[in-house]
């Protein structure tokens, strides 16, 4: 089995290299005798990681993968991964937000371990297919995408950055409107008019601890959709607080919930889509579950992701 350490220079605000490099070397100091090989690969622009993986997949017979960054790099590890027999995934995280992980609860602090890692075991997950891009995580259209990708935008600028950055982000794009008029078609069932946003989610953790879905569950064969109606933006900023802590049924009248396997979002202007973090633009969205697609390692005797522990169904679909 080969090792290959995919390293995002820019995750975290500081370049980590070094920091992989020296535990990759103190773990396989001990593990010579295994003729077990690594590498670190240091990324030089963004999606430069899917085509090394798929490259360095078609040289050996079994490769695990170690995206060191944030929730941007492990999507482009996914990426490179997903439909590859050979090929294995996992999260040593060094970014900012490492959001996915926090799916799996108390134990999330585990995926720093790197000698627990290396020794750690496979499991099936779910993905998300988002107009041909591959999702861990979780997939949004609306004031939340926008502000997200406006973020980056705004941190760049002197004085600004870091959590002013995201302020002045959600100032800028509430200023200019929190609604947007959607057509959306999730399991059989039509939406229509304005929305302030919509989203899929497969893990329960995003946009830096928003937890809109407490019980998604990246391994049941399922995804989980919620859907929030126009709001003015007043009740926006009322309603988001009670959104990110997964409160959505106690809202009915302005957040529907939905269980199923694909969704389509439609809009006569071009939309900001939220992929794991990172922005793809268009204005038909299909979304649509992979079942067990992707091999993710998780250290050795970890439990599942959180959910809640009950059996959970697909809504019922009107034909």
């Amino acid at each position: 089995m080969k090792h290959l350490f995919i390293v995002n220079p820019a995750a975290g605000g500081q370049d980590c290299t070094a920091q992989v490099r020296a535990a990759a070397e103190q773990v396989f100091s001990r593990r010579s005798a295994a003729g077990e090989g690594y590498e670190i690969y240091t990324t030089r622009a963004p999606l430069d990681a899917p085509g090394k993986i798929r490259y360095e997949a078609g040289l050996v017979n079994a490769l695990r993968v170690y995206a060191c960054g944030g929730d941007g790099t492990l999507n482009e590890c996914v990426c490179g991964a997903a439909g590859l027999e050979n090929t294995a995934v996992t999260h040593y995280p060094t970014g900012t937000g490492n959001d996915f992980v926090k799916t799996f609860g108390a134990d999330s602090g585990r995926f720093r371990d790197l000698a627990g890692l290396v020794e750690g075991e496979e499991r099936r997950l779910d993905l998300i297919d988002c107009n041909g891009r591959r999702c861990l995580n979780i997939c949004s259209v609306g004031v939340d995408a926008r502000i997200g990708v406006d973020v980056h935008k705004y941190s760049s600028i002197p004085l600004i950055g870091g959590a002013t950055g995201y302020v002045t982000s959600t100032v800028v794009n509430l200023a200019r409107g929190v609604n947007r008029p959607l057509r959306v078609i999730c399991c059989g069932r039509l939406y229509h008019g304005d929305m302030a946003l919509v989203c899929a989610c497969n893990g329960s953790y995003y946009g830096g601890g928003f937890h809109p879905v407490p019980e998604a569950r990246p391994d049941d064969g399922l995804l989980d959709f919620l859907i929030v109606r126009g709001v003015s933006r007043l009740r926006f900023l009322r309603l988001v607080t009670h959104y990110a802590k997964g409160e959505y049924a106690d809202y009915p009248d302005e957040i529907t919930h939905v269980r199923g396997d694909s969704m389509d979002i439609e809009s006569e202007r071009t939309l900001v889509v939220n992929v794991d973090g990172e922005a793809i633009h268009a204005r038909h969205v299909h979304i649509r579950l992979l079942p067990g697609a992707l091999r993710f390692v998780v250290p050795a005797g970890m439990g599942s992701p959180e959910g809640n522990g009950e059996k959970r169904e697909a809504s019922p679909q009107i034909v």
